[in-house]
């Protein structure tokens, strides 16, 4: 496939997952911060995990909510990273401008492998218990990986809230690119 098919179908995806994608990031920054610096009470902080998890639509749908996003995040993540032209024998296109199109083409690169892991594994621990019946012990080692657990307590919230920070940041940065980039100057 060439790099305008990837365009084509990165641009198709975007307007679909975008809202998913950022209730998720929102909602999964807005757990591990307000539990970790905020202290407020696990009761509270479950009301932010519901929305992550998408609880709302019943424990039939939730798996497959969390499964649709994980795939349109980590199909938005392929698609990128190919139009960046990481792994091409061309040279990459060098960017003069500062702009939107210049942080979404920088950005991609660095967070692909935040974006990928956070997607698989909370899919891995979603689908794992729901799905599989295996237990939270069981789907501890997805969830301590999709939290950033293993860099402790101080640094879980901050990778949390950088690898949220960054999926929200390629979200407004594309919005801006799919519509109001689009918008060619008046010619007067």
């Amino acid at each position: 496939m060439n790099p305008a098919t990837f365009r084509k179908l990165h641009r198709k995806i975007a307007p679909i997952i975008f809202i998913p994608l950022a209730v998720s990031a929102i909602t999964g920054i807005a757990y591990v911060i307000s539990e970790s610096w905020f202290g407020i009470s696990d009761e509270a902080a479950e009301i932010f995990l519901e929305i992550h998890q998408g609880e709302y639509l019943g424990n039939q749908l939730k798996p497959i909510y969390v499964l649709l996003v994980a795939l349109g995040l980590i199909g938005m993540t392929v698609t990128g990273l190919v139009m960046t032209r990481l792994f091409s024998k061309a040279s990459p296109a060098k960017t003069v401008k500062f702009n939107f199109r210049a942080i979404h083409r920088i950005a991609a690169p660095i967070l692909f492998l935040p974006f990928l892991v956070s997607a698989a594994t909370g899919v891995a621990y979603r689908i794992g218990r729901s799905w599989f019946g295996i237990s939270r012990d069981q789907g501890e080692i997805f969830l301590a990986i999709h939290q950033g657990e293993y860099l402790g307590d101080f640094f879980k919230p901050i990778y949390v809230l950088l690898v949220g920070l960054g999926l929200l940041g390629m979200i407004v940065s594309g919005i801006h690119m799919l519509w109001w980039g689009r918008r060619q100057p008046s010619k007067s």
